[in-house]
């Protein structure tokens, strides 16, 4: 019995906190708009701005590149 209590409380946790991260669209110079999952980081020593695409995968684009970040 405490399993399975143990076992719902987790997955509540998992949801509350995965409805915690937001989504954010990066628009380029060039016309691009990116998706993101979850909030961009700005490397203020490299000027690059790192991030995960909807896909999952870690990426980074040159912070000259973008022209603004938005909260979806």
């Amino acid at each position: 019995m405490k399993g399975l209590v143990s076992a719902v409380g987790l997955a509540l946790v998992a949801l509350l906190l995965s409805g915690c991260s937001s989504d954010y669209v990066m628009a380029t110079k060039d016309g691009r708009m990116i998706m993101t999952d979850g909030k961009p980081a700005i490397d203020k020593e490299t000027g690059l701005v790192q991030y995960t695409d909807e896909k999952g995968h870690q990426m980074q684009i040159n912070g000259d590149e973008v022209s603004t970040i938005i909260e979806r």
